[in-house]
């Protein structure tokens, strides 16, 4: 790492004691801007900038669902994989009760409340992911096998075009 001054959120603290290690990039953060501006900012592909979701379902479960930046859920397949009715976006202030993350700074790692993970299939087949480090314009890139080791998330093929 740089000499530059990063954040030491939650997430950066859970890889911390995992011994799993990441490169962090600041950005300027723009509201509504999505992956599109994140991967514009970094000059890498959307496709490698994974976004956290905060799902939940039908009967209120929560759950996190990382998801390619330029792709969208199929919360229909997701519903049929869970066996649920349906799987629906958190509103922001459940989100936030549920990981003590704001919208826009959503990170996987170092969540408050221990939920399930359902990752894309096709993140695993990346070189290197860029994913939010805990903070808004904070972003973390990694291997994505290290997903494997910090989350031990489900992996789904719910992905489909924007």
């Amino acid at each position: 790492m740089s000499k530059e001054k990063y954040p030491r959120t939650q997430a950066i603290r859970e890889l911390k004691e995992k011994n799993i290690s990441y490169t962090p990039f600041l950005f300027n953060y723009e509201e509504k801007g999505g992956t599109a501006h994140t991967a514009r900012e970094l000059n890498v592909p959307e496709h490698s900038v994974i976004k956290t979701l905060v799902m939940e379902d039908d009967n209120g479960k929560g759950m996190i669902v990382l998801m390619h930046g330029d792709l969208e859920v199929s919360t229909k397949e997701l519903a049929r994989f869970l066996n649920v009715k349906s799987v629906l976006p958190c509103s922001a202030e459940k989100a936030f009760r549920l990981t003590r993350y704001e919208f826009g700074g959503t990170s996987p790692f170092g969540i408050k409340e221990k939920l399930p993970v359902y990752a894309e299939l096709s993140i695993f087949n990346l070189e290197k992911i860029f994913i939010n480090g805990g903070k808004r314009g904070f972003i973390i890139q990694m291997p994505p096998n290290d997903l494997r080791t910090a989350l031990n998330p489900i992996e789904v093929k719910v992905g489909i075009p924007k």
